[in-house]
């Protein structure tokens, strides 16, 4: 029996955990890994945030241009801005799916959109009789 306990510690002696060089060396390539990871998701955050604020800009436009149409086919026609500007102003106010809100306007000249924990300043090109407003 003696021999057999011998026989098995000669085994066990020659199997051994990880060293600590081997332990850091791969706690510094996960970390690297994890900061590549966060640098990416802040991108991709930023990213999404812009084109939610484009694609806002873009739904005030198609809003302006529906109620510009809707004044010129209309037997009075268009007149001015600003009357144009009274009756499309409700229509630029956010409804309760949106997910912008206006800090100051909108108003003729243009208006501050608050949108997530961001604040964009927008301005409004004025009407004519041959072109509805833009906002940008």
């Amino acid at each position: 029996m003696g021999k057999k306990k011998k026989h098995k510690s000669a085994r066990l002696q020659g199997q051994g955990g990880f060293t600590l060089i081997e332990l850091l060396s791969v706690m510094v390539i996960m970390s690297v890994f994890a900061s590549i990871t966060v640098q990416r998701f802040d991108l991709l955050s930023s990213s999404a945030t812009n084109r939610a604020v484009e694609t806002i800009v873009a739904e005030l436009n198609v809003r302006e241009t529906l109620v510009w149409t809707n004044i010129k086919m209309s037997t009075a026609g268009w007149t001015t801005d600003e009357e144009l500007f009274v009756v499309v102003e409700p229509e630029l106010r956010p409804r309760p799916q949106d997910t912008y809100s206006w800090s100051s306007g909108p108003a003729v000249s243009g208006g501050i959109l608050r949108f997530e924990n961001r604040i964009y300043s927008l301005a409004r090109n004025t009407s004519t009789s041959t072109s509805a407003a833009r906002w940008r």
